[in-house]
């Protein structure tokens, strides 16, 4: 039976704001307080997604969080009706406040991991929400990503749905950011590659000393389990402890596999070696296996990481020319568009690169690949997924329209104290439900 990587690109939220909140995400951290443009963001994320579908990609849409967070203002001890909680949130802890406004949902790399059923034990596609909990603003998405997954994809006859890890940094999990899979057609068996950051139960093994490795081992060990996956189907690979200190803090900004190529920096992983021939050999036909190192005389990790060259999607088109997507940063760098145009012209599967707009998203640390959850779907899985969340002409302009109606053009840090801005975002967001066919998924609507 065919089976497709489907992308789910998450919708841009209305709170979509510069609050610098992710240490060790050096684009972050670069344009804090800058102001933003929440309808300009959400139209180039949907630009994004009807491109791809124009290339005959299956692609779909992956609604936002709330926000702000009222509820877990509320847990933290503000009380009194929704605005005096805004209002006394704003100013008695601002960080805290600023932090349950982020539109950080928008990066479903970060939403789940994502096994298929040719991989799995019980031949069912497996999702776990990452719990995210490196990060105060992230850790709160988990349980609604997980009501929104199941909304998507909620046959029990083809979808698996798990309960993200323990709250614990001993469990740290970003999602699909720190996972991969290689495979020599997306219907077979393939190699699932966990990366990791550190060992959570032993301090004597390498790690970094700047910034926060986000992803365990154990974590990785642990939704290899949930997934019922093979010991000769899974890989786990950690990350080089010296690149997560440059600010590569997920996987996804030093490599990015897809099928039978994986892209990496050459100080990306530790023991990369050993490691590349446990790919091959778990592989199994490595002839048509494609490795791909890009020397750091030719992209220093610094510019991969300003120019997110690795943050970009590997996707096989219908007729199974690969081709990535980039963001137009790797365009405007003379080294890194001088080392892409050469890359299209070599003897590997990858035929050409395609450009995108997505600065506003850019500018908060997050390129393309942040942008979207890949999920491997045969026919019938497909044929079970909710139709409305789906792209197509149609959903195109209404989510367009949708946004014209909901979104501000500008919102400064001042801007999120306004209680009115709460309002909008749930009207927002209740108008999403209904149009994406979801349901009750939020918490102001149960």
């Amino acid at each position: 039976m065919q089976a497709y990587e489907a992308n789910f690109d998450g919708l841009v939220g209305p709170t979509h704001n510069y609050a610098g909140l992710s240490v060790g995400n050096v684009a972050s951290l670069n344009n804090a307080r800058n102001t933003s443009s929440p309808k300009q963001a959400a139209k180039q994320g949907l630009q994004k997604m009807k491109a791809l579908h124009d290339l005959g990609m299956v692609q779909g849409v992956l609604a936002p969080q709330e926000r702000p967070d009222i509820a877990a203002l509320r847990r933290l001890g503000f009380t009194g009706s929704d605005n005096e909680v805004i209002t006394q949130a704003a100013k008695q802890a601002p960080e805290v406040y600023r932090a349950v406004c982020s539109a950080s949902s928008m990066w479903t790399a970060n939403a789940a991991t994502v096994s298929p059923s040719a991989d799995t034990a019980d031949g069912k596609v497996h999702f776990t929400p990452a719990n995210l909990t490196n990060k105060f603003h992230r850790s709160l998405e988990p349980e609604t990503t997980g009501r929104i997954l199941r909304a998507m994809f909620s046959d029990q006859r083809h979808f698996a749905h798990h309960q993200h890890l323990p709250d614990n940094d001993h469990f740290g999990d970003e999602g699909a950011a720190n996972h991969t899979r290689l495979c020599s057609d997306y219907a077979k068996a393939g190699v699932e590659i966990f990366v990791y950051g550190r060992h959570a139960f032993d301090s004597s093994k390498p790690a970094p000393s700047k910034y926060p490795a986000r992803q365990t081992l154990e974590a990785c060990q642990a939704v290899a389990r949930l997934h019922g996956l093979s010991e000769r189907g899974t890989v786990y690979l950690q990350q080089n402890p010296a690149v997560i200190d440059q600010g590569v803090f997920h996987n996804d900004v030093i490599a990015v596999g897809n099928r039978n190529v994986l892209f990496y920096h050459q100080q990306a992983f530790l023991d990369t070696t050993q490691k590349l021939s446990e790919i091959r050999r778990k592989f199994g036909d490595d002839s048509s296996l494609h490795f791909i190192e890009v020397p750091d005389q030719q992209v220093s990790v610094a510019d991969a990481v300003n120019t997110y060259l690795f943050n970009t999607q590997l996707i096989n088109l219908p007729n199974g020319e690969m081709v990535i997507i980039a963001p137009t940063e790797c365009q405007e760098h003379a080294g890194v568009h001088r080392y892409l145009t050469e890359l299209c012209q070599q003897d590997t599967p990858i035929r050409q690169v395609k450009y995108f707009d997505v600065k506003q998203s850019m500018r908060n640390g997050g390129g393309p690949a942040c942008l979207r959850l890949r999920v491997v779907l045969n026919e019938q899985e497909r044929q079970a997924v909710n139709p409305a969340v789906l792209m197509n002409e149609q959903l195109f302009a209404t989510l367009n329209s949708w946004v014209d109606k909901h979104y501000r053009d500008q919102l400064s840090e001042a801007d999120l104290a306004d209680p009115q801005l709460m309002i909008e975002s749930r009207t927002a967001l209740d108008e999403l439900t209904q149009i994406l066919k979801l349901g009750s998924v939020y918490s102001f609507q149960r």
